[in-house]
């Protein structure tokens, strides 16, 4: 049987990479799936090919997030996956000494503010029936200290801990409102392509990239995808507050060399 049958889903940030995937993943399942991007050429592309609804959503705007309660004032799961590194539109520096404020705030208002503003509307849009599951996408990043992106790793830092933060509230109120939080590493999506190339030294970069994961590669989309199905659906309805680290085994530390 289906595991998101008859469940409204939104997902931010759903047009590419790990988003898509999700919003893919929540439809073979079953879900009516709202796909959000603030690319609506490559949302509503998406959208049609997934055969989902398209909703366009810029997550720092208050007032959009106000235009998606009002279309869908009630909902079953939402996917807080929309996020920036910040070297999408500067390329730094962004190391604690020399990070412009500028720089700071441009990452935070995506990936914190946006993801505050995400959780209220999924609180108010789910306290009705008094259950339901937010998913918010932090990252390893979130875990250990990034010195050349510490604005990012600020942020998805701030994730972890606003998404406990969110579970305990929901319990205080006798709501079965679950929030957690995902902490994927090197997951293999087309941010990575500029540094990879499609040249014959391909995998042997891949390789190099992923050298210090015990596993030796790098994650899927499918991999978070399915990670996603399963703390959307009711297999986990007894887990929230939780991180969940999707990482190859980084965190566990150093892989013993045999022999």
């Amino acid at each position: 049987m289906a595991k998101l049958k008859d469940k409204l889903c939104v997902v931010t940030g759903g047009a590419s990479g790990i988003g898509r995937g999700t919003c893919d993943a929540f439809a073979r399942e079953g879900a009516r799936v709202i796909l959000t991007d603030i690319d609506e050429a490559e949302g509503r592309k998406a959208a049609k090919e997934i055969g989902c609804e398209f909703f366009a959503l810029d997550v720092r705007d208050e007032a959009q997030w106000d235009r998606l309660a009002d279309a869908h004032p009630q909902i079953d799961v939402l996917f807080n996956n929309a996020g920036v590194t910040g070297f999408e539109s500067s390329p730094g520096p962004h190391d604690p000494e020399n990070c412009s404020l500028d720089d700071w705030h441009a990452v935070h208002a995506v990936n914190t503010d946006g993801v505050f503003l995400g959780c209220r509307y999924a609180l108010r849009a789910m306290k009705a029936k008094a259950s339901g599951s937010i998913i918010n996408m932090s990252s390893r990043s979130g875990l250990v200290g990034i010195p050349g992106a510490a604005a990012y790793a600020a942020s998805k830092a701030a994730i972890r801990n606003h998404s406990k933060s969110v579970a305990l509230y929901a319990a205080q109120n006798g709501w079965q409102i679950r929030c957690n939080s995902i902490h994927p590493a090197a997951i293999l999506t087309p941010i990575w392509e500029p540094m990879i190339g499609d040249g014959p030294d391909r995998e042997e970069k891949m390789a190099a990239l992923v050298a210090d994961t015990p596993l030796k590669r790098f994650g899927t989309i499918e991999e978070v995808a399915q990670l996603c199905v399963f703390v959307a659906c009711d297999d986990s309805a007894y887990m929230t507050g939780s991180e969940l680290t999707l990482d190859g085994g980084l965190l566990a530390g150093s892989a013993a060399s045999p022999g």
